[in-house]
């Protein structure tokens, strides 16, 4: 009887050296890809796990992204990024990584370096159904979903959206993939990382240009899609705050009212515009737009009071009043 519970009990030995509990698993659905025009590299994932994006996606500006799921190999995305940065191509990497690999056949890992080389690995016993497509600047590859369509879908969708901004299009691709079917388990946590193909002078720079995580959600694609939209229109917030800087208010109103436009209900976003055009003469129109603002929340009342001080609001004491009642 020993010997036979040795026996039985040697299949499950063998496949635990695949993956350790600090890597965990990542049945998922990814894209990796590279926009040379604009600079980028992108990284997206979405999976029926919690935190998938802190296991699967991995990034770095002038080096490249890793996709590592299926049994996670945690170690693929530090080693892997590094060997690039060392000059190995993607594809040098990935042979690389899986030759000392004992669980290479149940892992599934995309590369893509930062001059463009696409590499991709889909191990024989990762879960059905499983797949990738490797194409021009990107690769799509899934594991364990419902039928086997996605990754046909995700690719139809990224090469159908060449205009839209690299995170916006590997989104695209995501939504592509859950509605062809996804996860059999279903919906749980999703990530985008985007950074840049070059390293600058200035290392403190060199951070992701998008770098969101939803760890656990009943609808992660459609609530990373909301946080997006949320850096976009916080970006235009940082091009006005740019402007007034300079001097340059129009071109500060222009990029508060983009923000404004997309979120129209956000409160920050109202503020600032109403401060600008107080800034820039309009009273009139910045009294009303703070007034709104007060009766929703008390606090940018006591705000405005502050902002002379530090010469963020440039008017003199009767306007202040006015802006004030």
């Amino acid at each position: 009887m020993k010997k036979l519970i040795l026996l039985l009990a040697i299949p499950f030995l063998t496949q635990a050296q695949f993956f350790k509990k600090d890597d965990g698993l990542a049945h998922t659905f990814s894209i990796v890809a590279i926009d040379k025009e604009a600079g980028e590299m992108a990284v997206a994932v979405q999976s029926h796990w919690f935190s998938v994006g802190n296991v699967v996606a991995w990034a770095k500006s002038g080096a490249g992204v890793v996709a590592t799921q299926s049994f996670v190999n945690k170690s693929f995305g530090i080693r892997g990024l590094e060997m690039i940065q060392s000059g190995k191509t993607a594809e040098e990497t990935l042979k690389t990584l899986l030759s000392d690999d004992e669980g290479r056949e149940v892992r599934q890992v995309a590369i893509i370096d930062a001059n463009g080389n696409v590499a991709v690995h889909t191990g024989n016993k990762c879960v059905d159904y499983a797949g990738h497509i490797k194409g021009v600047n990107y690769s799509v590859q899934s594991n364990m979903m419902l039928n086997n369509t996605v990754p046909a879908a995700m690719s139809k969708a990224f090469e159908e959206n060449p205009n839209l901004p690299l995170a916006e299009r590997v989104l695209e691709a995501l939504k592509a993939a859950q509605a062809a079917g996804g996860d059999i388990r279903g919906k749980q946590s999703a990530a985008i990382r985007v950074v840049k193909t070059k390293k600058s002078d200035e290392p403190w720079n060199d951070d992701f240009v998008v770098d969101l995580r939803v760890d656990d959600h009943e609808n992660p694609i459609k609530e990373i899609g909301r946080l997006l939209k949320v850096q976009r229109a916080y970006e235009f917030m940082n091009e006005g705050d740019l402007m007034v800087e300079v001097n340059e208010m129009e071109k500060a109103m222009n990029a508060y009212n983009a923000a404004m436009q997309m979120f129209p209900e956000n409160l920050e976003m109202k503020y600032w515009t109403a401060i600008t055009l107080a800034n820039n003469g309009e009273t009139v129109k910045a009294t009303k737009m703070l007034q709104d603002i007060y009766l929703e929340d008390k606090n940018w009342r006591e705000l405005t009071r502050r902002l002379p001080k530090v010469g963020l609001l440039t008017v003199d004491k009767n306007i202040l009043k006015a802006l004030l009642k």
